[in-house]
């Protein structure tokens, strides 16, 4: 299947590009929870929430980041790629 390292890399690529929204609707989902928590448990669990809260924020401004820096370095170097298709939800 994997016969050479541009299939392998292109292999590795895809399933990355694939990744990527997984993970983000993760890290959403996790700073959705420690709102949750923070309002829940407004004396005693506030603090976790906010830790929670903290953490998905920054990791999603991370990851998002990542993402604009490498989109920004690929028109500054004139590397093109096939965009990555959004996921959406099949119609009728």
């Amino acid at each position: 299947m994997l016969s050479n390292i541009p299939q392998l890399i292109a292999f590795v690529g895809d399933t990355l590009n694939r990744l990527i929204p997984v993970v983000i609707a993760l890290t959403v989902i996790i700073f959705f929870w420690g709102l949750f928590k923070y309002v829940k448990g407004a004396g005693k669990d506030a603090a976790s929430g906010r830790h929670i809260m903290i953490a998905g924020l920054l990791a999603l401004f991370v990851m998002v980041s990542v993402w604009g820096i490498i989109r920004l370095m690929q028109n500054t170097l004139g590397v093109s790629v096939a965009p990555v298709a959004i996921p959406q939800v099949p119609q009728r």
